[in-house]
């Protein structure tokens, strides 16, 4: 029952679509566990780069089939929108994607009050997808569920019910306009139509795969420390992007995983608020920046940048179970005269032994820095680990040493063909 899991091993952005791109080759299913359109997935084949936020990254192997698992929470105009531009590109979708009758909708009200919220003193610095109110609803048991869509009844009643509570707290705490019931109920009904044939109990279809041998990629979204649990909350996304998070999101054993394929950036980028103990607000920063084209697949925001941080990564590895990690945009250091990595952290004069997730002392730390020497050549070209420069070579031993994980893939430019398989 082979089942590989891919997750991000740092703050999300490492570059999961290009990876799970690449090894789709080889795979049967590609199915997403968690998160919603407020994740970009970048996929350049030749030339041209697309971009997707909930369908999985391996619907460009045409035959490859697609699965939105449990553990999303679903914008239908996201959704529909997407499915639009990927058969733009005479991608056949019909019998390849499989979306989790047990996924909750993001409703109108989640995203206006994800957007007030943001508005307020306790900013986040979420995309304002209504990503958070979503899967509060879920837990709250009052989110709509795609299953709920197929009965036009059970559909208004919950609506109604939830929409009332939602104007309550509109217009008497946020002073807001209320919401026109009757209009989101026929926006929906017309979402059923165009989602129906898509609609499958994706557990039992996953489930009778691994049966039969089939091989499945299990695609995560954002990072292992935005983990709600695990990450450096409160500035975290509202699911669980860790390995565990998939098989809840999916409703696979755990019997089921093979590997686990840490996505690791050969520096560190955080999107929104929240602690980054090697952040470069400096002109090297910006260079990172630039060089490497970090801003936001989604929603365009300036990624802040650093240096790469082996604690908070030796941690990650940790909590996930990453047996390999796949490095990507080493290409990005080339120009570096010198490269730093973060191999400890002090308070004040004492070291911690871990990654710390409270925010209270992530933000009085102090990194502690080995300098290693760049390598000043352009890489983008290599195909093998034995062609890289020595010191680049010497880079990914020294994350391999300090991290005890292999690096078995290395990406040195955005396409498919950038790549070196160690």
């Amino acid at each position: 029952m082979p089942a590989t899991i891919i997750v991000g091993a740092q703050w999300g952005d490492e570059g999961k679509g290009k990876v799970v791109d690449l090894l789709s080759e080889d795979i049967d299913i590609v199915a997403r566990y968690q998160g919603g359109a407020n994740a970009g997935h970048t996929v350049v084949i030749g030339e041209k780069e697309y971009v997707l936020h909930l369908i999985p990254s391996g619907i460009f192997h045409r035959r490859v089939s697609c699965v939105i698992g449990n553990g999303v929470v679903i914008d239908p105009i996201a959704l529909m929108e997407e499915i639009a531009t990927i058969k733009s590109f005479n991608i056949k979708i019909e019998g390849r994607l499989f979306i989790s009758h047990n996924a909750h909708l993001i409703m109108p009200y989640h995203k206006l009050l994800d957007s007030i919220r943001e508005q307020g003193a306790n900013k986040i610095g979420t995309t304002g997808r209504g990503i958070g109110p979503a899967y509060i609803d879920k837990y709250m048991r009052t989110g709509i569920r795609v299953v709920d869509l197929l009965d036009r009844d059970v559909l208004c009643k919950k609506l109604k019910t939830n929409i009332e509570e939602k104007n309550q707290l509109l217009s008497k705490v946020y002073g807001s306009q209320e919401l026109d019931v009757d209009k989101i109920i026929s926006e929906y009904e017309e979402f059923d139509k165009k989602i129906d044939p898509y609609v499958t109990d994706t557990t039992a279809y996953l489930n009778n795969a691994l049966q039969k041998k089939k091989n499945i990629l299990a695609e995560g979204a954002q990072g292992a420390l935005l983990d709600v649990d695990h990450g450096t909350y409160p500035y975290v996304t509202s699911s669980n992007p860790t390995s565990g998070g998939a098989c809840t999101g999916l409703g696979i054993p755990p019997t089921a995983i093979r590997n686990i394929i840490g996505i690791v950036k050969a520096y560190t980028t955080r999107v929104g608020n929240g602690p980054f103990p090697t952040e470069l607000t400096n002109e090297t920063g910006e260079q990172l920046r630039k060089i490497g084209g970090e801003y936001g697949a989604t929603t365009g925001r300036p990624r802040r940048c650093g240096w790469l941080d082996m604690v908070s990564l030796n941690y990650s590895i940790r909590v996930n179970g990453i047996r390999e990690i796949a490095l990507t945009k080493l290409d990005v250091l080339d120009s570096f005269d010198e490269i730093k990595i973060c191999t400890a952290y002090n308070v004040g004069s004492k070291p911690l032994k871990s990654f710390p997730t409270d925010i209270q002392t992530l933000e009085k730390i102090s990194p502690v820095y080995k300098t290693v020497k760049g390598w000043k050549e352009k890489i983008s070209g290599v195909k093998k680990f034995k062609q890289l420069p020595k010191n680049a070579q010497k880079y990914i031993e020294l994350i391999e040493k300090i991290s005890g994980a292999k690096v078995s893939i290395v990406s040195v430019g955005a396409r498919r063909d950038q790549t070196i398989m160690m």
